[in-house]
């Protein structure tokens, strides 16, 4: 293994282990005493910690783990050590830190909540990881129902899980209260990911863009446009690669033109919206 190599695992991992923190540290502190649940397989693991009293770390491996191998089983490719790592890891945190609410006050809670819960989700993406949950879920009913994208089925199971919180604590507040939660998270998430909206587009130009192209339609089952273009200084044909990615992608796809091309030159844009297949489906 390379010095370089060597860095960049060391890096990923440290960043899955401080972002899982993060993470756990928002839920510990400032959701889970407050009853605010937004989304995921954690806020369900809240809400049904208030019917069973069972605690949150165990229905988060409960559900991850069974999660984890079937989506194995369903997408035919392994997910990879870091989203197994940083899902049991975030269960050690959860049972490591009390679960003792630093403000007492629902909007406070929320908001403070949402920021440290979106850090520590944005770390564990920008490091390459996942903790499992809504993405991986909704991965696989992509799978099973093509015809709905993966962002369609990872927002229903979070206002499912929004919803479910109001009707266990018998107070839309609470559902409300995960709502601004929820969306201070996503907001955080992205800004970390470097940009604001839900997509962004790559474009790509590399004499290796036969492998490039090939990665991102197979590893990460995207859409790929190749255009012909020309360099004004040496004239010479060069290939373009257009490609619009979700924000979970962002890193991963960074990480995967650099293995294959060190000098590809790569421009990463926001997109307001796309449209089309694996996103929001044209109205």
């Amino acid at each position: 293994m390379k010095n370089k190599d060597i860095r960049k695992f060391t890096t990923s991992l440290l960043g899955i282990i401080v972002g899982t923190f993060l993470l756990a540290v928002g839920l510990a502190l400032f959701q889970e005493p407050n009853m605010i649940a937004p989304g995921g397989v954690t806020g369900f693991a809240i809400v049904f910690k208030q019917i069973t009293n069972i605690p949150v770390y165990i229905t988060n491996l409960a559900i991850n783990i069974p999660l984890f191998i079937v989506g194995i089983i369903v997408l035919g490719r392994n997910f990879g050590w870091k989203t197994l790592f940083s899902t049991v890891l975030l269960s050690v945190f959860l049972r490591i830190i009390p679960e003792q609410a630093l403000t007492e006050d629902l909007l406070l809670a929320s908001i403070f909540g949402g920021v440290v819960v979106g850090v520590g989700l944005g770390i564990v993406f920008k490091s390459g990881g996942t903790t499992g949950g809504t993405d991986l879920a909704g991965s696989i009913l992509n799978r099973l129902f093509p015809a709905f994208s993966t962002a369609s089925f990872m927002g229903a199971i979070d206002i499912l899980v929004v919803i479910f919180a109001g009707v266990v604590d018998k107070k839309i507040e609470t559902s409300l209260y995960s709502i601004i939660s929820l969306y201070i998270s996503v907001k955080i998430i992205d800004i970390i990911q470097e940009g604001f909206g839900y997509a962004k587009a790559f474009i790509i130009i590399s004499n290796k863009s036969q492998e490039i192209g090939s990665c991102l339609i197979n590893d990460f089952e995207r859409g790929v446009t190749l255009f012909k273009a020309k360099g004004m200084y040496t004239m010479e044909d060069k290939d373009v690669i257009l490609c619009a990615v979700n924000r979970y992608q962002i890193s991963k796809v960074k990480d995967m033109i650099y293995d294959i091309d060190k000098n590809a030159f790569v421009m990463v844009t926001d997109v307001a919206e796309v449209l089309g297949e694996g996103f929001k489906e044209i109205e």
